[in-house]
Parts: structure tokens; sequence; C-alpha cells
């Protein structure tokens, strides 16, 4: 029997019936990730596949450092095969990890290959879905995994013309933006904010002086995105900065790194980022959006790596900031006026499960089932043990029942056999629970809760209306 089969994952005959049901036939809805909308909606074609599997996989890449390759197989100017030759040689090392699971599925789901791959099988396997890809564009990668809607990451200064085209293009493949204001908010280059302000200033056509003009021009791009179907906004930082000041003060800090272009102390920095994102969470609430809330990265650890490969490539880790209290005002300021929007909450300190599955549940106010949610295991949490640990959590603390469900937050076109991948783990820890009488022998009741996690939940809360035939 190969590695990949019916049974994979699921430890029992509950098990597989709940999956085989209720969830594998469950469309996607992929409500985060970082995907670039030009490849979809151009259907680009990859060369091979070390373009396709490799570029811009920081999990492999740090998988591939670990086991010492040199970073010109990595990120550098090795040919696409002598790459691949590396990653093969890394794989059989990467036992326990789930990049050893993903990888395996994914050579499955996409090029129906069950062979496990090794410096032995590496050359064949590179030539038969390298060979198989050339015929198949990103979008058609898309389409093949039944994924029906796509929410990619984008800043409020880009055009989203792709997303336009996109979806024209009569296919059942939704490509929705999901506003991504952080840019807005970091305060540390006195020049690179205000050039990113002056490109806001342009798109919106609103001059920012000052920080309501700073608002003005958030709340401009927040129209154009919703009438492009944005129905979600992210947040990706460390903590929620909390502190309390006057309105005088929040515009003189505004006006001190504007208009006199000096840096801003702490105080400052803190003050004016709470401004800010307390008003755009009256935005998300005016528009029926949900934000996202991503905290507790450790980003851009290695000055060395960031100085001469950038952002985003493998040198990121989990942080222990302190996160209930200042996570609590936010989300009390907006409750307290009656403008909290939907929201999810993702932690990438394991340590902070219940702290985030009991703050969820501090705000659910029985207007929207669901409202807060607890997110599934995000980055270094999403894996076996992260996301069981995240089901775990907001079970004891909330209504598992409600969750949402899985999303890739990947810039891989290969990446979806991660939906799989949850759907098989979620299915063993209910029939688990079943098979030991802790939940009823009721497969009906159970696998209906399945579908719902799955595919339902999300559907209706983010208001997709995504049909099921």
């Amino acid at each position: 029997m190969s590695f990949i089969n019916d049974a994979f994952l699921l430890q029992s005959d509950t098990a597989q019936q709940l999956f085989h049901d209720f969830a594998k036939s469950a469309p996607i809805i992929d409500y985060h990730n970082h995907l670039s909308p030009k490849e979809i909606d151009e259907n680009r074609k990859f060369e091979n596949l070390t373009e396709a599997w490799l570029e811009g996989d920081h999990y492999k890449w740090r998988a591939m450092r670990a086991n010492g390759v040199s970073e010109r197989f990595i990120t550098g100017d090795a040919k696409p095969e002598e790459k691949f030759l590396q990653w093969a040689k890394t794989v059989p090392k990467a036992l326990r990890n789930p990049l050893y699971h993903w990888t395996h599925l994914e050579l499955a789901r996409y090029f129906n290959v069950y062979d496990l791959l090794d410096e032995k099988s590496s050359t064949a396997i590179y030539d038969h879905c390298s060979e198989q890809l050339s015929g198949r564009g990103a979008r058609d990668l898309l389409v093949q995994q039944n994924v029906r809607v796509v929410c990619t990451t984008d800043d409020p200064v880009d055009s989203l013309t792709h997303h336009q085209h996109a979806n024209t293009m009569g296919s059942t493949l939704k490509v929705l933006p999901t506003f991504r204001p952080d840019r807005a908010l970091m305060f540390d280059s006195v020049d690179s904010y205000n050039s990113y302000l002056d490109r806001l200033s342009e798109v919106s056509g609103i001059e920012i002086k000052s920080v309501d003009d700073l608002i003005d021009a958030l709340s401009s791009r927040v129209q154009y995105f919703d009438s492009l179907g944005c129905r979600l906004s992210d947040l990706g930082f460390s903590f929620l900065p909390y502190e309390q000041a006057s309105m005088a003060e929040v515009e003189s800090s505004f006006l001190t790194i504007r208009r006199d272009r000096r840096d801003l102390n702490e105080y400052q920095k803190n003050s004016l980022s709470q401004y800010v994102l307390l008003e755009l969470g009256r935005l998300y609430h005016q528009y029926g959006w949900a934000q996202q809330l991503h905290l507790g990265a450790l980003r851009n650890t290695n000055t060395r790596a960031h100085r001469e490969l950038g952002p985003d490539t493998g040198f990121d880790s989990i942080g222990d900031y302190s996160q209930a209290e200042s996570l609590s005002k936010y989300l009390d300021q907006l409750d307290n006026s009656r403008q909290l929007a939907r929201t999810i909450l993702y932690n990438l300190n394991p340590a902070d499960n219940e702290v985030f599955a009991t703050m969820a549940g501090n705000f659910n106010d029985g207007e929207i089932m669901g409202k807060i949610q607890y997110g599934s295991g995000w980055w270094f949490l999403d894996q076996k043990s992260g996301m069981e640990a995240q089901i775990d959590a907001l079970s004891n603390m909330g209504l598992l029942s409600n969750f949402v469900g899985m999303l890739t937050d990947s810039r891989s076109f290969l990446s979806f056999p991660r939906h799989e991948y949850f759907r098989r783990i979620l299915c063993n820890l209910l029939a688990e629970d079943v098979n030991k009488g802790l939940l009823p022998g009721d497969i009906s009741l159970v696998g209906g809760m399945v579908r719902d996690i799955c595919f339902n939940n999300a559907n209706a809360y983010f208001g997709f209306n995504v049909d099921v035939e």
C-alpha cells in the first residue's frame, strides 16, 4: 500500500466514513492566502516543477537550510533541476515534519504520483511532474482542487485590476481581494512611510496632510475594495498596540512623522496605531466585513539574511508577546459602541491557545453565529499537533460546530491539499471521540458538523453564496 492512501491519517473505520462521506467532496473556500492575483488572472504557466513548487515557499527553504543546503540551491542561481534534487535529498530528513505529509499529498493530488520522493526517485518525479505542468496554469491548478473562492492579500494601494479581469473568465472560481493596511501603520522608517502615504494619496485622490485625511483615504479604498467583492480585512502585527491618547496627541504624532519628517517614540507609535486601527475596525463593521488579526510573529530575526534576501524568506519565528490585555481593550472599545465587526483571531504562540479561544467568547453578542472566531492553526501551528491543539482549545472554550475552518496562508499554487490534510485530522479526532463514547455514534450528526466546518460555515459567515451542485 502506498503511503498516501484512502486511510491516510484516518485511524478507524469511523474516521474514514466521516472523511469520505462528509469532508472529501466539500468545495474549498480559501479565505486567506498570499497567492498572486496576476498569476491567477493570467493563468500563469510553470516551466517546471521547481518553479511551481519551490519558488517562494519559505517552509521548504527553512528545511533545506537546516539540511545543510547552500543558498545557491534555494533562492540562488542554480538550475531548476539542481534545486529540485537538493529538495528531494531533504525530504527523507523531514520525517515527522509536516512537510513530509504535504509533499506526498501534493504529489498524489496534482500529479497522481505515489512514490516516495528522495534522491533516487528525484529525476523521474521531476520529469513526470514538469511534463504534466506544461498544459496547466495557476488557475487550472486551483479549479482542479475544487477551489471555489480564493481571497488574496492586497495592499490598499493595489489597483485590483487582476481581480476584476479574473472574475470575467466564466470560471467557477471567485478571486476576491482582502484589505491589508499594515503599511499604513508602519512608522519605523520616516522616509518609507511618507513615500507610502504619497502613493495612498495618489490612488485615493485625497491629499494626506492630517490623520483625518489618512482615515478618509483608507475609507475610500475600503469602499473600492468592497465594490469588487472584498469581504475581509487582515492585519499582521506582533501584538495589538494600545495606548490611551487625546485626539490632539494623535494629530500631533501624525504631523511629527508626516509634516516634520521626524521619528516617533513608542508611545506616539502605539497611540497613533490604536486610533487608526479603531477607525478601520468601525469601517469593517459598516461594510459587513470580517477582520482577521494575525498576532504573535517575531519577524526578520536574521539581519544578514534580511539584508541579502529580503522579508518572507524563512527567518521569522514564534514571538512571546503579551497579547490578552491590549487585544481585549481593542475589541471592547469597538463592541462598546456596537461597531465590532466579525473577527477572526489567530495566535502564533501555542501558549496563547486558550487565551485567544476565551477572548473570542468574550465578544460574541448573539447577532451572528460564531461572530468572533478563534482561527485555525496558523503558520508554525498548521500541522497535525497544532491543528489538534487548536481544535481542542476551541472545543473546550467555545463551539467547534461554528468554526469557519481551514485556509492555506500560502504563496504556492500546489498547497491546496492542506485543506484535505486538515479535514483528515478533524475527522480522525472526532472519530476518536465517537469510538470512546465521548460523542454519540450518530454519524449523520457528527458528519453534518464536519461538513459545516469544511465548507458551510465559511460560505455563510463571509456571505460568498457559493452554490454546491
